[in-house]
């Protein structure tokens, strides 16, 4: 018997961040671009009534794919919302991804044990803030993709290109390596900054080709 992709993720814990990095791959996996502002809902706990979450879990996407929705808080969702979601988890609408973002839970709390296994549950700790610093160890470690997830949070953030580029020198300058890796990585940083100059690539673009550049230099280099 084939297993039943689960429709239903609880998010646990306070890493907004990654919360962040984690939503985008549910966007990426189940939204078509296309679609995606007709196929998303974020709903706040405290906001919502009972009558707004069972229309909202109704709606059908648009063409092709899934529906998102999001609860944020969902910790402060009233009686009759857990009481309806804890019957709805049980047979989820295959057609909508629900996640349910909880910040905290009580010890005991009733909600979480009656949906606990029936939904997805992805704990997250409580983490540092996402910074030039963190870009750079994970580029270290030839993380592309997580690279990429913290250069997209961090230019949504409205860090300019020019702070990533300066950030990620000063962080390898700190550091004692190889003149030959050194100088690999700092003509890469060079040709990054003069792409965005001249305007040859924009910023993005560029700094999407420098991540990627540099993870398969760490690569070449480790191997």
């Amino acid at each position: 018997m084939v297993k039943k992709e689960n429709s239903v993720y609880l998010f646990l814990g306070q890493g907004g961040s990654s919360k962040h990095i984690v939503l985008n791959r549910l966007k990426e996996k189940f939204l078509p671009k296309e679609t995606e502002e007709f196929n998303k809902d974020i709903l706040y706990a405290k906001e919502i009534s009972l009558k707004q979450l069972q229309e909202t879990l109704l709606f059908l996407p648009l063409k092709l794919g899934k529906r998102i929705v999001v609860i944020k808080n969902a910790q402060d969702l009233k009686d009759e919302l857990k009481d309806f979601l804890i019957k709805y988890v049980r047979n989820p609408q295959d057609q909508i991804i629900l996640v349910l973002d909880i910040e905290k839970i009580k010890p005991k709390d009733e909600f979480f044990e009656q949906i606990k296994r029936f939904v997805q549950v992805c704990h997250f700790r409580e983490e540092r803030h996402l910074d030039v610093f963190a870009l750079s160890r994970q580029i270290e470690l030839k993380q592309v993709r997580v690279s990429l997830e913290i250069l997209d949070h961090l230019l949504k953030q409205g860090e300019k290109p020019e702070r990533i580029l300066g950030g990620l020198r000063a962080s390898w300058e700190r550091k004692i390596t190889e003149p030959v890796q050194a100088r690999k990585k700092f003509k890469l940083l060079l040709q990054c900054d003069i792409a965005i100059k001249t305007g040859r690539l924009k910023p993005v673009f560029a700094l999407e080709r420098l991540i990627v550049n540099l993870c398969s230099a760490f690569e070449n280099f480790s191997g």
